[in-house]
Parts: structure tokens; sequence; C-alpha cells
């Protein structure tokens, strides 16, 4: 049989069930639409993460204080030993280390005039715009501290700007930072967010004078910027070496952003992998729909098959035509769910373009492979059926 004689004969064969056709297309759109749509908000949401936490430098390693260890009965040994400032000052001296921002954390209201915002404050030095990647839109950041007198200034979030200033000018400026009274020296420009935490909504202020406001024993975090012409393991090698030296234990933990990375590597990747479980269920739903409505179909044209048998077609000839219905079956559904796919995705990114979503053109093409491959395996066994029936008990059957 010519090719153009066998996708008329399949067509037709289509068209003369138009409803039952319809609903076994609708199985594999619904199925391919879903593994399309999951898998681009996988996609998206891996590019997110990847991109916030790529907006504070690829070389950054966190120190923080505090190591839980298993003893050897079984039991759980903490070490709750703070970090200082002057164990972030002994990292500066470190070869390949960039800068060193000590990191102090703490909520409390901002006061302006009649107006109070209860916001983040945090404690940091005067590298942290360059160690971070925050720029300045206005004024400068906070100066380098001399010995233990801090200057009393403070940089504004580009959101706490606006909240308690408005259209008036914030520089050179008193607020009152919980109950004390500081001077504007800077704003920076909008970061944006981070997993739903607002960067702009937060006053910086000394990390000195944020352990005495906040009444700690010591930092929260210690962030450390590297060359790139070491990597993070000699780096936290280094580290780990001068803190033990300092502490004489060790008593605190690193984290390395390429360990952060890997970690949620990890967890996306679960989660993709949930994702394509997903849409594979539904797939095989879909391909079911497609076998039962095939081996039916057998049933129903025994006698157009015996009749074909009679006139000469070859089994060969059979099995192709039963597995050419069932591929054209699944690949029109396939063409169908991708057509939904695009336009809820386009819809989605309307309505609400906050939502990360990433369409990667091979999943497209996996998507009608998939359809191609659900087609011609799901068409194997009626295809095996009607070149099995004899020519003559098939004839009768009429």
């Amino acid at each position: 049989m010519r090719t153009n004689d066998l996708v008329n004969f399949t067509l037709r064969s289509l068209r003369a069930n138009p409803m039952r056709s319809g609903l076994t297309m609708l199985g594999i759109a619904i199925g391919i639409s879903s593994v399309v749509l999951l898998t681009s908000l996988g996609q998206g949401v891996q590019q997110y993460i990847v991109e916030t936490f790529s907006q504070f430098g690829s070389r950054i390693i966190a120190i923080n204080p505090g190591r839980t260890q298993t003893g050897g009965s079984g039991s759980l040994l903490a070490s709750t030993r703070p970090l200082t400032l002057e164990d972030a000052e002994a990292l500066n001296h470190l070869p390949g280390i960039e800068r060193v921002i000590p990191v102090v954390q703490g909520t409390g209201a901002i006061e302006y005039d009649n107006r109070v915002r209860h916001t983040d404050i945090l404690g940091v030095n005067h590298q942290m715009p360059a160690a971070w990647q925050f720029r300045i839109a206005q004024g400068q950041f906070l100066p380098e501290s001399q010995g233990t007198n801090a200057q009393p200034f403070a940089v504004l979030g580009a959101t706490v700007r606006t909240e308690l200033f408005g259209n008036q000018e914030a520089l050179g400026r008193f607020i009152r930072v919980g109950t004390e009274r500081y001077r504007v020296v800077g704003i920076l420009s909008p970061k944006g967010q981070m997993l739903g935490y607002d960067l702009d909504d937060i006053v910086y202020i000394d990390a000195q004078r944020a352990l005495a406001l906040f009444n700690r024993p010591g930092l929260m975090e210690i962030d450390v910027t590297y060359s790139g012409a070491y990597t993070a393991t000699q780096v936290a090698q280094a580290i780990k070496t001068r803190l033990i030296e300092r502490h004489g234990n060790e008593d605190f933990s690193l984290l390395t952003q390429d360990q952060m990375m890997s970690t949620l590597g990890r967890i996306l990747d679960i989660l993709k992998l949930s994702i394509a479980g997903l849409g594979a269920i539904s797939l095989v739903v879909g391909s079911i729909g497609i076998l039962t409505i095939m081996v039916t179909a057998v049933h129903e044209r025994r006698a157009e098959i015996g009749l074909m048998r009679a006139l000469g077609a070859s089994t060969q000839t059979l099995s192709l035509i039963f597995l050419a219905e069932s591929t054209l079956l699944s690949l029109l559904g396939g063409a169908i769910g991708l057509t939904l796919a695009m336009g809820l995705l386009g819809l989605t990114q309307l309505l609400a373009p906050s939502i990360p979503i990433q369409l990667d053109p091979l999943y497209l093409v996996l998507a009608i492979a998939i359809s191609f491959l659900t087609g011609l395996l799901s068409g194997i066994i009626p295809a095996r059926q009607a070149s099995a029936l004899d020519p003559i008990s098939a004839l009768q059957s009429e």
C-alpha cells in the first residue's frame, strides 16, 4: 500500500467514528499538556532560584555559629559559641579572601517625623555592597568603622525610603532606629525579592551598633567572598583552620555557594522527576485509552479485515494500517495537547507574570516524540490481532 493511500485510509477510519476518535485524542492531549505545563513550571522554578541566588555573586561562603555533631552514644552534642567581629577581622588576612561581611539581623521600628515602619534591620560593614552586588542610588554606603566607635549612620532600602519619606529628600535626615538616632547617608537601588523576602524593605547599620542594639553576644553569620584564582574548597579549608585556631575547636559551620546550589539542584531534580511521573501517569491513561479503542476496532472490523485479506492484503499491510491509526490518533492528540499547553502558558504569563515559567524547546520535541511512541506502542497489540485473524472466519462474521 502506497503511503498516500495509507494516510487517506487511516483518516477515513478516524472520521468514521468522530466522537470516539475525539475522546481518544483528548486523553493523549491531557497527558501531553500536563507534561509540558509541569516541566515548564519546574524549569522556571529552577531558573528562578538559580538567578535569585546568583544575584549576590558566585563566590560566597557563609559561616554560621554552632555545629551539631553525633556522639558515639547516639546523643547530639551542640556548640553555641558565637562568632565575633574579631573573627571576621581575622579572616580578612587569609589568602584569596576579597571581602568579609559580618551580619547581624533583627527587626524594629523605624521612625521619621510621624511615620513608623516595622521592618528588618541588618548590621553589616562597608564592604557589603561590593560583596553582595548592591548598587547605591543616592549618597554612599556605611563608612569603614574606626575602632569601637561606629558612627550612627543608616542606609535605606528603596521600599523603606519610599514609605518613610515619600517624595521628600531622605539624605541627611535623622531617623530613629529602635531607641537610637541615625543619620541617613545613602539609599540603595531596588534589588527585588528573594523567595518572597523583600530585599528593599531593610535598613542597614553598622554591625557593631547592631550587636548593641539587639543585645546579641555574637554575629548571626559571616559572609566571605574570594578570588576566582582560588577554589571554594581551598578557601573553606583556610577559613576552617583559622577559626579553629581562634576557637580551639570546630564550633561553626561553613556553607559554600556550590554546596548550596548542589543541594537545591538535587531537590529540584527530585521535584522534576515527580512532575514527570505525574505527566507519565496521564500519558499511561491516554495510551490505555488508545489500546482499548484499537482492540475494539479490530473486533468491529473483522469483516473488513477478512475482505482485505481476500483481496490480497498481506499481514504486514494490516499491521501497518492499525499501527498508523493508533500513531495518528496519538500524534493528533499530542498536537492538541501542545496547543492547549501553549495557550495556558501564555494566559498564565499574561494574568500572573510573577509565576516563574520557562518553556524549553527540548520539551516540545520530547512531547511530540512521546506522542509518536505512545501511539506506536499502543497499536502493536491490535495490529498483531488484526494480522493474525483468519480471513475466512473474519468474512463469515459479517
